[in-house]
């Protein structure tokens, strides 16, 4: 049985859920609306194994069905100028998501997003964001909450290459997990299909691969 909050969450994000064809192209006023991040983010798709939904914005529902038999690789090559984004990208994420993060010891603390520690790639999240130091008080790695909805917000984890093999992403991914789900959503986590050290931390921290994907549109910075 799929979670409530998740379930909440994806109608929320997407417009509807759930759906039960190969491929639903479905329109959303979400899509043109500023997203966690304040940008648009004008295609957003998530698949179980019962199918995929493709949200996008209302006036370019029929733009996009005409291209929606195309291959998946073709498919994403066109997404971004049937949704009159010109010379974005369109990316295929692998989705995960938990209830019951893994028992791993807290690495890291709850820090102003404005901390003099805090890199620049974690300072867009807002808020407070999830950091270990070391001895000295240097950063080492941290997690940043993406705050979709009030049912569901998306984990992003980043170590510094001298920090990594020493187990940090999984231990912060879990620690930041446990707080998203007392806060009462819940933690989800995408990641690329051939990141496997990402897979690898997810994977540790409670986050199972279960065959489910996630589509998106973005702009040249990536997303």
């Amino acid at each position: 049985m799929l979670d409530t909050r998740l379930y909440h969450h994806l109608v929320t994000w997407l417009g509807q859920w759930p759906t039960s064809q190969a491929l639903q192209i479905v329109g959303s006023d979400r899509r043109l609306r500023p997203a966690w991040d304040g940008s648009i983010h004008p295609a957003v798709g998530v698949g179980s194994p019962d199918g995929v939904l493709l949200s996008v914005p209302p006036q370019r529902v029929e733009a996009v069905r005409a291209i929606a038999d195309l291959p998946v690789p073709d498919l994403l090559e066109k997404l971004p100028g049937a949704v009159g984004f010109d010379g974005w990208r369109a990316l295929r994420a692998v989705f995960r998501f938990t209830t019951e993060p893994a028992p791993l010891p807290d690495a890291g603390e709850w820090v102003p997003v404005n901390d003099p520690a805090v890199p620049g790639w974690l300072r867009p999240f807002g808020n407070e964001v999830l950091i270990a130091r070391d001895e000295a008080g240097d950063y080492l790695a941290g997690v940043g909450i993406k705050r979709h909805d009030p049912y569901g917000n998306e984990l992003a984890v980043g170590t510094e290459p001298a920090a990594r093999g020493q187990g940090l992403a999984r231990r912060l991914v879990a620690q930041a997990a446990r707080r998203v789900l007392d806060e009462g959503a819940v933690p989800t986590y995408l990641h690329d299909p051939v990141n496997f050290a990402s897979a690898k931390a997810a994977e540790a921290a409670g986050f199972p691969d279960l065959g489910w994907v996630a589509y998106g549109v973005f702009g040249p910075e990536g997303p």
